[in-house]
């Protein structure tokens, strides 16, 4: 991590460091014939760094000692691999009715969700904000931002980590489908290929009706008997049956030949191969490693404004958001009860989402949620697990109490669409408020300043290579299929 070197360039710039330079003997010189030579031009000056202020002394120990850094970045993928996930990320092939693809809630140009509260999945037809319901289904969640999903630390997908990879190898998965999960897992083709959590993530929204799968009676993905059914058929449809010579696209045969040069036979090519080759694309087009931020850990001390750096002293001190939020990937990985308001359709049933708990059945984790990254934040509302706040300056003034925000919430700042499902229920808002986790208390009592400069800070986390990804879209996919919605 660079975080080190900050505090070296705190210590070079104030001149608490001595600075080596060369310098020669004592001794006589020797006598040099007096010829008249042209002088060279001196070289200019570097303009020295500028010394830290009072601003960056105060911050320096606060980032050391709440671990901040920029996480290392891992080796690329092989670029055959990179080639196919693309593909197949941009492909409506891979939904029941051929209608939507993984970027149809996770667009390149939409910070890699679909800037809606919850997104619209099966039947809506646009692309990010301008997407329309139509006929078609709301999704009970936000669509979760792709941006570092697949760095090595990350071990858990979904807002209730239903997807997660770990054990005493690191590749132990533990997902909706059995047939995957275990040190010894009954589909183990599919389960070897998982190497991370993304690429399980991946292969799952291929299974909901309402994501990507389409309703009973519409098409054969969406009657098939089981998951590992829905998968099978998912492949052959990619790259055909009987080692190729029926159905599928001879396009993706190529890709997969490419991605996966030691399969001679396209029957031995399972949902495992598709999924580690989608989250080969999205680890490798997504990552965001290299923000403002970043660059002020490095040393730059004038890479943030002022005001940021206001901001990440609040962060990482009375706001205590870093308790949270710490660490290179600004996440703890882990779930907390925040008080969040319930909009949308719901998960359990109509206006009721208990997040963690539906996965665990532990009651501890009643209407947790898993602590999302804060790199490239400001690129990626709405927020929260439901879209409820659609500003980062509404999210800290939740924070600062986030029971009164809860009871005080205004649907109004919500789309038109989702105004009405603002959940009211007084017993299942007071179980959320009872629920808070007790790291929320007490609050900090955030002034509007303070708010302000938390929203700098935030915004100084965004990776400049991240905010036009318009050319990550490609112009075709094998398919044939339209790649804009």
């Amino acid at each position: 991590m660079r975080y080190t070197s900050f505090l070296i360039s705190l210590l070079v710039v104030s001149g608490s460091l001595p600075l080596v330079g060369c310098g020669g003997g004592g001794g006589s010189t020797p006598a040099v014939e007096d010829v008249p030579v042209d002088e060279p031009t001196p070289p200019e000056t570097p303009t020295p760094p500028a010394p830290p202020s009072q601003l960056d002394l105060q911050l320096a120990p606060l980032l050391t000692n709440a671990n901040a850094g920029t996480p290392p970045t891992p080796p690329s993928h092989p670029q055959a691999l990179v080639n196919l996930g693309k593909a197949l990320f941009f492909d409506k092939i891979l939904s029941g009715n051929r209608n939507m693809s993984c970027a149809t809630c996770h667009h390149p140009t939409a910070g890699t969700g679909d800037d809606l509260s919850v997104s619209i999945g099966e039947g809506g037809s646009g692309t990010g904000a301008a997407r329309v319901l139509g006929s078609g289904n709301l999704i009970p969640r936000n669509a979760p931002a792709l941006f570092n999903r697949g760095l090595p630390n990350v071990t858990r997908m979904f807002w209730d980590s239903r997807v997660s990879i770990g054990g005493p190898q690191g590749t132990t998965l533990n997902t909706p489908e059995p047939a995957l999960n275990g040190p010894s897992p009954a589909a183990g083709d599919i389960a070897s290929q998982l190497t991370s959590a993304l690429a399980a993530q991946a292969i799952f929204p291929l299974t909901s009706h309402a994501e990507m799968r389409g309703d009973a009676g519409e098409n054969e993905i969406a009657d098939a008997a089981d998951n590992l059914e829905v998968w099978r058929l998912l492949v052959a449809r990619l790259v055909g049956t009987n080692n190729g010579t029926e159905g599928g696209i001879a396009a993706y045969r190529t890709l997969v030949q490419q991605a996966y040069p030691r399969i001679v036979d396209f029957d031995d090519v399972n949902i495992g191969h598709v999924g580690r080759a989608i989250g080969a694309y999205e680890d490798q087009a997504f990552r965001a490693l290299n923000s403002p931020f970043d660059e002020y850990m490095a040393g730059a001390l004038d890479a943030i404004t002022d005001q940021a750096k206001r901001g990440a002293q609040l962060f990482y001190s009375r706001a205590d958001c870093h308790r949270c939020h710490g660490g290179p990937l600004l996440s703890d990985d882990r779930h907390h009860a925040i008080a969040v308001p319930q909009v949308g359709p719901g998960r359990d049933f109509a206006g009721e989402d208990t997040g963690r708990f539906a996965v665990t059945g532990n009651p501890n984790d009643l209407y947790e949620f898993r602590t999302p990254s804060l790199r490239n934040i400001a690129l990626t509302g709405p927020y929260m697990h439901d879209g409820a706040y659609t500003s980062l300056a509404a999210v800290v003034r939740h924070y600062d109490n986030p029971i009164r925000s809860l009871f005080n919430y205004d649907p109004l700042q919500l789309a038109p669409l989702l105004q009405g499902t603002y959940d009211e229920d007084v017993s299942r808002n007071q179980a959320r408020a009872d629920a808070l986790s007790g790291i929320l208390r007490p609050a900090p009592n955030l002034s509007n300043q303070d708010v302000a400069d938390l929203v700098a800070f935030l915004e100084s986390l965004t990776d400049p290579a991240s905010v036009d990804l318009s050319g990550e879209v490609p112009a075709a996919v094998p398919s044939g299929l339209a790649v804009s919605d």
